[in-house]
């Protein structure tokens, strides 16, 4: 997520329960669904809650939330397009474009990275075009989230 301090730290989310954070992290991941515009099956993977780097572990916290798409349909062609089209797209719906490419991979997945800076959160995907089956990888990863006053943070 671009942020006018240093490019490595990880831009403040608000103030939040873990609980709320998890439940908007959902809210971004079926959004991401429905931009991808493909119909198949996808993981039962729940959010969870990981440290801010060099913050304070019991006031801070950040959402990750993976999760898989296993077309119904199996076409290289069509993971790799859906990709392309997100690429194009995902601008119109208020997010950045900072990587997209081949990764390292022996395989390599073509994978795309934005992020959206209103929302605080950033996505990573890859098509796994080879894989049996093929499917499309999700990591959604939210800002850095500071617990109200009197609170604590769940871990899970």
């Amino acid at each position: 997520m671009s942020d006018s301090r240093d490019s490595h730290e990880i831009p403040s989310a608000g103030v939040s329960t873990s609980r709320d954070a998890a439940d908007a992290m959902e809210k971004v991941s079926s959004e991401l669904y429905d931009l991808i515009g493909i119909k198949g099956r996808t993981s039962n993977t729940q959010p969870g809650v990981k440290e801010c780097g060099g913050k304070d572990r019991d006031k801070y916290f950040s959402i990750f939330h993976p999760w898989d798409l296993t077309p119904a349909s199996t076409s290289t062609a069509e993971l790799e397009g859906v990709l392309e089209r997100l690429k194009q797209e995902l601008p119109q719906h208020g997010w950045k474009v900072v990587e997209y490419g081949r990764d390292t991979s022996m395989n390599k997945n073509l994978s795309l990275t934005a992020d959206n800076d209103e929302k605080k959160v950033s996505v990573k995907l890859g098509a796994h075009a080879k894989d049996n089956p093929p499917s499309l990888g999700l990591m959604v990863v939210s800002g850095c989230y500071q617990i109200p006053d009197g609170k604590q943070i769940e871990r899970f």
